[in-house]
């Protein structure tokens, strides 16, 4: 099975100079979600130059431009398969339903991007930091609220499930 293959790989790389510095929880989730980054911008590139091929899409009452149709059309595969990491892999707590599950990573996913967004508005334009460490400062600040929406909330287990 995929997920056991892939979870064999990550207690291989955890080692106990690692193990000083992030719990197995966190280390896990940083592999899955670094690779779900890897595969997104892979997508993104392939789509971005070959499907969409650099055109802007008309479809009657708006044009998308082609960096937005790309976005678009990654998405969906992304969030799927960060799902699946995350669900089989990085946390492997399968004792609630995959739609459950799933609905709740559609939250945590909408907060993310809301995030996102506040993050950007308020460094760049309350603080006035540049953009692109405003970009870095935001991604901190999602990850670690990713991780830890999908730790106690998405893919919590009951013993360490407060919130039921």
């Amino acid at each position: 099975m995929l997920s056991q293959y892939l979870v064999n790989i990550i207690d291989r790389l955890y080692r106990p100079f690692i193990a000083r510095i992030v719990s197995r929880d966190i280390f896990g989730y940083a592999l899955c979600g670094g690779c779900n980054m890897l595969l997104d911008a892979m997508w993104y590139f392939i789509v971005y130059h070959y499907i969409v091929a650099q055109r802007f899409i008309d479809i009657g009452i708006v044009v998308i431009s082609p960096h937005i149709a790309s976005l678009i059309v990654v998405f969906p595969i992304t969030f799927f398969t960060g799902f699946w990491l995350n669900r089989n892999v990085a946390f492997r707590v399968t004792r609630y339903s995959s739609l459950g599950q799933l609905s709740r990573y559609a939250l945590s996913v909408v907060g993310s991007i809301a995030l996102n967004y506040l993050c950007m508005k308020l460094f760049v334009e309350y603080f006035g930091i540049w953009p692109t460490p405003s970009k870095v400062l935001t991604t901190c600040v999602t990850a670690v609220y990713s991780f830890l929406a999908a730790r106690y909330f998405t893919f919590a287990d009951n013993k360490n499930d407060s919130m039921r």
